[in-house]
C-alpha cells in the first residue's frame, strides 16, 4: 500500500508539473499580448522555439514576364513591368507557407514613401483586397517556394520602385530587388491606350526610323535609330524624371511626364540632355548632322550628368521621341516643311525687306524654317473637355518659354487643326507654326520717315507636307490633314478666323489690292552641287498686254532655320512680258555660293528673295524661295544575313559626279547590332574619281538589324545608305 500511495503521489505531482508548464505557457502568451506585441507565429516561436518564416530570394520570373510585358529587349539589371498588367514573382522561403504566417510585399518609389502619398503600397497575396487598385494574389505553393501574382494600378506611379517583403519580423530588403514600372499602351484602362497593335509595334517597340528633311520640294529621309533598349537608356530616362521638377504623384500622367520630359531634352540653368547651338561652329562637340542615333546622346549624359554637345531640332526630337518610347507613351518624329516660328504670337509670320530686297534684320523676329522636326504623343487628355484625346504636339527644341521653362507641349493636334489656341499647352505657337499666314512688308524711306507696305500675303505657304514615317513601312506618310484643313479651302480660312477671333485682336494687314498684279511665285529645282542655280520668276497678270517689268533677286547662303551665314549676291534684269502668265529666268552662277561652303559646318541652303515690279503701274509683288543640293549616291554591299561574333564585312562604291572635288571623305557605319560606330577615311575624291571602301565589324545582338552607311565630307555633309541585315545565333 506505501509503494502505491507513494507512486500515486508521483502521479500526482507530474500532472501538477505538465500543468503549471502549461499555465505557464499561457501566461508568457498573454503577456506577450499585453506588450503590443500581435498574436502572430513570430510570437508563438519565441516561446515554442518554431523557426521564424523568412524570404531567402525573390525571383522575378523576368523572361516570362518580360514577354507578356513587351519588354524584354531592355538591356537593363532591373526587371521592367507595364502598369495596370499583372506579372509574377517566386518567393523562396526558409520554410514552408503555413496559415498562421504572416506575408506581405511592400512595393514604394520616391524618397520618405507613404502610404498617403501612394508612394508606398503594400499588399497581402492571401488577403482579396487592393490597394489604390494594386491587387497581390497567392497563384502557387510548391514546398519552400510560393508564386504570387500582381497587378499594378492603371494609375500607378512611373517609376523606380523597391519592393520589400516582410514576414513577421523579418524584412528581405536588398537592392537587387529593385524594378522599373512603365506607362502601358496595351492596358485599356491606362491612359496612353492605343488600340490598334500595328501602331504600338511601331511607335512603341520600333527602336529604328527616320527623320524627314531637305524641303518641301525635296524631300529626304535621315535614318535616326531611337535606341530606346540599349544599355542605360531607360535608366537614363528613369533618371531623369528624378531630376525634373515632377512630384511622384504627377508621375501618373503621361501629360505632365511627357512635358517634364520635354523640359529636360535642352540644357538650362545646369539641368538637361543637350545643348542646342546654331551657329555653324561645333568646336568642342559634335557637328548635330553627324548625330545618327539618340542612345550614344542618353548614354552620354547618364554616365558623365554633363549636357552634351552638339543639338538641333531633329535631334532633340529624337532623344524625346526615344525617352517616351521607353518610358511607355507611344511617341512618332513629325516634320513640318516651310515651319514658321511666330515670336511675337500674333499668329502671322512678317519678313521686313528694304527697297533692295534685303531683309532688315533688325526688324524681322519672325522666321520660317525649310523644315522643323519635333514629335507626337499619343494619350487620353482628361484635364481638357471631351474631343482632344489621341496624338499630342511636343517640341523639345527649346524655342519659346512655355510657363517659364523651354519646353512646347503636349498640344492636341485636334485643337491645332480646329484653330482652338487656348486649349493647353502652346496650341497658338504650334497653330503658328503649322497653319500662320506670311506677311511680307516693304520698308520704303518717304521724306526720311519709315514707310510699311504690305507687298504680299502668302495663305498657303506655312505648314507644307507635314510627314512622318508610315507604320511599319520604311516610307513616308504625310500627315498634314491631321494638322489642317486643305490649303485653300473655305474651313481652312474659317479656321484662321476662328483663331483670331480668340486673340480678341484685330488683324493689322489686308491683302493688297493690284489694278493687274495678280501673282508671283518663284519656282527653283534642286541642283546639283557646284552647278548653276536656275530660279524661274512666274507672274499673272489681269492684261495679256505688253508691259516691262523689273526683277530683283537677293540671294544669301543660310541655314535651314533662315539664320543668314553669307551674302551671295544680287542680280537685275528688265524684261518684257507678255500674255496673262509670263515667265522670266534668274541664274546664280555656282562661283558664288562654292567657296562659301567652306564656312558651314552644316546642311547648306541658298535663300532667293524676288522682288517684281510693273514699271507702268509701279506695282509690286514679292516671294521668296528656297534651293537646297542634290548630291551623288552611292551603293553598299552587305549580305543578307550575319552571325553574332562572326565578322561582318559592308563595301561601298562611290563615284564623284560632281563638277568639284570633295575633300575629307570619311564613310562611318552604324547599327544597334554592333558595338560602336566604324569608320573609313579617304581624303579627297576628285571629279568623275571612283573610291572603294571595305568596313568590318561583328554583330553583337540577334534580330533584324538596321545598317546606316553614311559618306561625308567638308563640302557634302552627309549621303545615307541602310540595309537590314538578320542576325542570328
Amino acid at each position: 500500500m506505501m509503494d502505491a500511495s507513494k507512486e500515486l503521489r508521483s502521479h500526482f505531482v507530474a500532472q501538477a508539473g505538465v500543468l503549471w508548464l502549461f499555465t505557464a505557457a499561457i501566461i508568457a502568451h498573454c503577456s506577450l499580448k499585453l506588450l503590443g506585441s500581435s498574436d502572430s507565429p513570430t510570437s508563438v516561436s519565441r516561446v515554442t522555439g518554431i523557426t521564424e518564416l523568412q524570404v531567402l530570394h525573390i525571383d522575378f520570373l523576368n523572361q516570362d514576364n518580360a514577354v507578356s510585358h513587351h519588354t524584354w529587349e531592355f538591356q537593363t539589371s532591373s526587371p521592367v513591368f507595364r502598369r495596370g498588367q499583372v506579372f509574377h514573382l517566386r518567393l523562396v522561403l526558409n520554410q514552408p507557407l503555413q496559415s498562421y504566417h504572416q506575408l506581405k510585399l511592400e512595393f514604394s518609389t520616391g524618397p520618405n514613401p507613404s502610404i498617403a502619398k501612394h508612394t508606398l503600397v503594400v499588399l497581402d497575396p492571401r488577403t482579396p483586397s487592393d490597394h489604390y487598385n494594386w491587387q497581390a494574389t497567392l497563384q502557387n505553393e510548391s514546398g519552400k517556394e510560393v508564386t504570387v501574382a500582381v497587378t499594378s494600378s492603371p494609375n500607378a506611379i512611373l517609376g523606380k520602385y523597391q519592393l520589400n517583403v516582410k514576414t513577421g519580423n523579418h524584412i528581405l530588403k536588398s537592392e537587387e530587388n529593385i524594378l522599373y514600372l512603365l506607362f502601358n499602351p496595351w492596358c485599356k484602362e491606362d491612359m496612353v491606350f492605343m488600340p490598334d497593335e500595328d501602331e504600338r509595334k511601331e511607335y512603341i517597340l520600333n527602336d529604328t526610323g527616320c527623320h524627314y528633311v531637305g524641303a518641301a520640294r525635296s524631300i529626304k529621309c535621315k535614318p535616326w535609330n531611337f535606341g530606346q533598349f540599349e544599355k542605360n537608356v531607360l535608366d537614363c530616362c528613369i533618371s531623369l524624371l528624378t531630376e525634373s521638377s515632377l512630384k511622384p504623384t504627377d508621375r501618373r500622367d503621361p501629360v505632365l511626364v511627357c512635358r517634364a520630359m520635354c523640359a529636360m531634352m535642352s540644357f538650362e540653368k545646369g539641368q538637361g540632355v543637350l545643348i542646342g547651338n546654331w551657329t555653324g561652329d561645333y568646336e568642342g562637340g559634335t557637328a548635330p548632322y553627324k548625330w545618327t542615333g539618340s542612345a550614344p546622346i542618353l548614354q552620354q549624359y547618364y554616365n558623365t550628368k554633363q549636357a552634351v554637345c552638339f543639338g538641333q531640332c531633329w535631334v532633340f526630337a529624337g532623344i524625346l521621341t526615344t525617352v517616351l518610347r521607353a518610358l511607355g507613351i507611344p511617341a512618332r518624329s513629325v516634320t513640318g516643311f516651310d515651319s514658321a516660328h511666330d515670336t511675337e504670337r500674333n499668329l502671322t509670320v512678317d519678313t521686313y525687306v528694304n527697297e533692295n530686297g534685303e531683309k532688315i534684320t533688325s526688324m524681322t523676329h519672325d522666321s520660317v524654317w525649310n523644315f522643323h522636326v519635333w514629335t507626337d504623343a499619343w494619350m487620353k487628355r482628361p484635364d481638357l473637355p471631351k474631343g482632344y484625346d489621341g496624338w499630342q504636339a511636343v517640341d523639345a527644341t527649346p524655342q519659346e518659354r512655355s510657363q517659364g521653362v523651354f519646353c512646347c507641349g503636349p498640344s492636341p493636334l485636334t485643337a491645332i487643326r480646329k484653330g482652338d489656341i487656348f486649349i493647353v499647352y502652346d496650341t497658338r505657337f504650334v497653330f503658328s507654326e503649322v497653319n500662320g499666314d506670311r506677311l511680307i512688308w516693304l520698308v520704303k524711306m518717304v521724306n526720311g520717315q519709315e514707310e510699311l507696305h504690305v507687298i504680299s500675303m502668302e495663305t498657303t505657304s506655312i505648314g507644307k507636307n507635314i510627314s512622318t514615317k508610315a507604320v511599319g513601312q520604311d516610307r513616308r506618310r504625310d500627315i498634314t490633314y491631321e494638322y489642317k484643313y486643305p490649303e485653300g479651302s473655305s474651313e481652312e480660312r474659317q479656321v484662321m478666323d476662328h483663331a483670331f477671333l480668340l486673340l480678341s485682336s484685330e488683324r493689322e494687314h489686308r491683302r493688297p489690292v493690284k489694278e493687274n498684279f495678280l501673282h508671283m511665285s518663284v519656282q527653283s529645282d534642286d541642283v546639283l552641287l557646284g552647278n548653276s542655280v536656275n530660279f524661274t520668276v512666274i507672274l499673272k497678270r489681269k492684261t495679256a498686254a505688253l508691259q516691262n517689268v523689273n526683277i530683283l533677286g537677293s540671294f544669301e547662303l543660310q541655314l535651314y532655320t533662315g539664320k543668314k551665314m553669307a551674302k551671295l549676291c544680287d542680280l537685275n534684269k528688265t524684261s518684257q512680258i507678255q500674255g496673262q502668265v509670263s515667265e522670266v529666268t534668274l541664274t546664280l552662277d555656282s562661283k558664288t555660293y562654292i567657296n562659301s561652303l567652306a564656312i558651314l559646318d552644316d546642311e547648306p541652303v541658298i535663300r532667293g528673295f524676288i522682288i517684281a515690279e510693273i514699271v507702268e503701274s509701279k506695282e509690286i509683288m514679292a516671294s521668296e524661295v528656297f534651293t537646297s543640293f542634290q548630291y551623288p549616291e552611292f551603293s553598299i554591299e552587305l549580305p543578307n544575313t550575319g552571325r553574332i561574333g562572326q565578322l561582318l564585312v559592308c563595301n561601298c562604291i562611290f563615284k564623284n559626279t560632281l563638277a568639284i572635288p570633295l575633300t575629307d571623305v570619311k564613310f562611318s557605319l552604324e547599327s544597334l547590332g554592333i558595338s560602336s560606330l566604324q569608320t573609313s577615311d579617304h581624303g579627297t575624291v576628285q571629279p568623275g574619281e571612283t573610291i572603294q571602301s571595305q568596313i568590318k565589324c561583328t554583330p553583337i545582338k540577334t534580330g533584324p538589324k538596321k545598317f546606316i552607311v553614311k559618306l561625308s565630307s567638308k563640302q557634302v555633309k552627309e549621303i545615307n545608305a541602310q540595309k537590314i541585315v538578320l542576325i542570328t545565333k
